[in-house]
Parts: structure tokens; C-alpha cells; sequence
């Protein structure tokens, strides 16, 4: 019986030691990646790329790592996409963001589509970042956020302390950049990097622009009234003479404006002045694109109009006059623009046209976590 017992016990070691596990294995060293990451800029123009941060698989997604981490914030509660949801075109339903103490920030966050075609190029009017252009560089602007009293009150150095902690970010840096270091440079060049990445250009209007569908006739009739020209004169061809602020593919001007918002701008927060310190600067804010708006309400730097049609009576006839003014409005203050119904349906209709469905649904740009 006991001899049983020794050959059982003897089996069961057998088996036991057969059934065990392998262990895992190391995972391997994280090695430097330059694989050039491919932005699919279709019909639009070649941007002017950063030469000292060209875009790479590994670098963008680091970006896309950091965009959606939230130790980036004080009490490591709030991310960058928090503030700039995919789904509302990397922007936010609140009128004001919160903050991760609960405070509100003074303005609406901005819309971040296509900003590989909003670099800075130097002047008095160059593409600034935010709505006052104070960041001349989309580098220089990512770090803000994060140090605002207001948004994600962090200290930079304690970021990189926070992520260094992290194996998968020490080997992330590592392949984007050929050294596990973590630095305020390198952070702020692979957000760079995946927020250049973020181009839609495949709604309806590109389509139609390239010959893959037709446009209703709707559709039709308001990209005209868009794009004609105000004439209170001629009103049988008169348009509403958007495409002044909103022009090119991405349908802005790339420039600061005060569109009769208030006779008086707000003295707490006097916009473009703020950064060149000129008085007729005053009240000027950055003309934001239009791709994706009718998914990104609320509309204008302080979010004060809810909808469209909100948008639509101010530029009919809710513009007021100030020193600052863009000239082009003194035809909205003086005679309005004198849209019927059935035009503000069909502005309404070509504007859903610039809704891209695909981009708002990518992704490439969700969290990764």
C-alpha cells in the first residue's frame, strides 16, 4: 500500500510540474520606431509640416496616449479629451469647461480639426493658437491647458515625473524619440504630432467637390447664399456673404475679427488686444472653421449662442456696431441681411454638408487606454 501511495504521489508531482505554467516571458526592450506616420490630406493643399518634428507612428501615438491621459491633471482626473470630445469635432458641449476643481474657464473650448493648416507664420494677423491667438505655435499651445489655474492645474514637472513612473511611457518616449526620457519637449512634440493628424476632409461637400455625388437642390441654394456676396442694394442677388470669414477648404480666414458681438466687448476678456495690445485689436477673436460645426454647438468664444438659428438671427440682424468692427459687418448693422425662412433652411442644409461622419467616428483618434 505504500509502495501505491509513492507511485501516485510521485504521478501527481509528475502532473503537477507538467501542468505548470510556463512564465512569462520578458517583454523586449522598446526600440526607436521612425516609421513616418501617412496623413491622408486628400484633395487639400500640402501643410506646412514641422521640420524639427516630422510625424511618426510611434510619435503620434504617444500623442494620442498623452491627449487622452489623465495624470496630465493636477488631481489626475481630467484629460485633454475631456474638454474636446471626438464626437463634437474635439470640442465640448458645456457652454464653459470645467475645470478639475469645478471652476469654469471664461471661454468655449475651441474646435481642433485640421489644424495642420492653422500654423503660425509670423505678423501681426499670423495663425495664433486660441481663440486670442496668444500661442504662436500649436507646440506652445498644448502645454497651456495643462498649467491653467482653471483647466488641469498641473505642474509640467510633475507630469513628467507621473509619466517616467509608467513602463509604457518610458518605452513609448523610447520609440518615438530614441531615449526613454521624458521632457516637457518631447510631450509637447507628440501631442504636436497627433493633433496634426486629426484632418477631416470626407464629408458630403468633398464629395460633391470631387465629383462622387450630386448636391439636393437645397444643398445647392445654400452654398450660394454662402459663398455670394451681401448686396442690400440688389437683394434678388444678394447672398449672405459668409464665405468672407469662412473661406478656403477649411472654411476660415485663418484671422482675428470682432463680428459685432457687442457694442462694448467685454473688458475682462478683450480677446486679440490681450496679445497685441492694440485698441483696435479689441474684441477681435480667432474666425473658427466651419467643418463639423453642426455637430459643435455652442457657437462663439463664450458659447452664447445654443444653436444655428441663433447664429443665423445674429448675423440677419443682431449685429451692433463698436470701433472694432470688421467693416464687412457695417452692412449687417445697417440694413441685416434679410433672410426668409426658406434661406435659412437652405444655409442650415449646406452646412450639414460639412459634417464628416468618418472623422467624427475615427478611431485613430479614441483612447487608447
Amino acid at each position: 500500500m505504500m509502495r501505491e501511495f509513492q507511485v501516485l504521489g510521485l504521478v501527481g508531482l509528475v502532473l503537477f510540474v507538467a501542468c505548470k505554467p510556463d512564465p512569462e516571458p520578458e517583454p523586449l526592450p522598446a526600440v526607436y520606431d521612425p516609421t513616418p506616420f501617412n496623413v491622408d490630406i486628400r484633395h487639400f493643399p500640402e501643410p506646412d509640416w514641422p521640420e524639427d518634428n516630422p510625424l511618426t507612428e510611434a510619435g503620434v501615438e504617444l500623442g494620442r496616449m498623452l491627449f487622452h491621459e489623465k495624470q496630465l491633471s493636477g488631481d489626475n482626473t481630467q484629460a485633454c479629451a475631456d474638454c474636446h470630445a471626438q464626437q463634437r469635432n474635439f470640442s465640448d458641449v458645456a457652454v464653459f469647461s470645467v475645470g478639475i476643481a469645478g471652476e469654469e474657464g471664461g471661454r468655449h473650448s475651441m474646435v481642433l480639426s485640421n489644424l495642420a493648416w492653422h500654423v503660425h507664420h509670423g505678423g501681426t494677423h499670423g495663425h495664433g493658437f486660441f481663440w486670442d491667438g496668444r500661442a504662436s505655435s500649436l507646440r506652445e499651445q498644448v502645454l497651456q491647458p495643462i498649467q491653467d489655474d482653471l483647466e488641469m492645474d498641473e505642474d509640467l514637472e510633475d507630469v513628467l515625473v507621473k509619466l517616467a513612473g509608467v513602463r509604457e511611457y518610458r518605452d513609448q518616449f523610447m520609440m518615438a524619440f530614441g531615449t526613454e526620457a521624458v521632457t516637457t519637449e518631447r510631450l509637447a512634440m507628440a501631442l504636436e504630432q497627433f493633433l496634426l493628424t486629426m484632418v477631416s476632409n470626407r464629408s458630403r461637400y468633398d464629395a460633391w467637390l470631387l465629383g462622387e455625388v450630386e448636391f439636393t437642390e437645397s444643398e445647392l441654394r445654400g452654398y450660394d447664399l454662402f459663398f455670394d456676396e451681401f448686396d442690400p442694394f440688389n437683394p434678388e442677388v444678394s447672398g449672405a456673404d459668409c464665405a468672407h470669414c469662412h473661406s478656403g477648404l477649411d472654411f476660415t480666414s485663418h484671422q482675428f475679427v470682432n463680428n459685432g458681438l457687442d457694442a462694448e466687448p467685454d473688458m475682462s476678456d478683450v480677446g486679440y488686444m490681450a496679445v497685441t495690445e492694440q485698441e483696435m485689436d479689441k474684441g477681435k477673436f480667432k474666425v473658427p472653421s466651419l467643418r463639423n460645426v453642426m455637430v459643435s454647438a455652442p457657437y462663439m468664444h463664450d458659447g452664447r449662442f445654443f444653436d444655428m438659428d441663433e447664429v443665423l438671427d445674429h448675423y440677419d440682424h443682431g449685429a451692433v456696431a463698436s470701433p472694432s468692427m470688421d467693416p464687412m459687418m457695417q452692412y449687417n448693422v445697417d440694413y441685416g441681411l434679410g433672410l426668409t425662412a426658406q434661406d435659412r433652411a437652405d444655409l442650415v442644409a449646406f452646412m450639414h454638408t460639412l459634417t464628416d461622419p468618418e472623422f467624427l467616428a475615427d478611431p485613430a483618434f479614441s483612447s487608447p487606454h
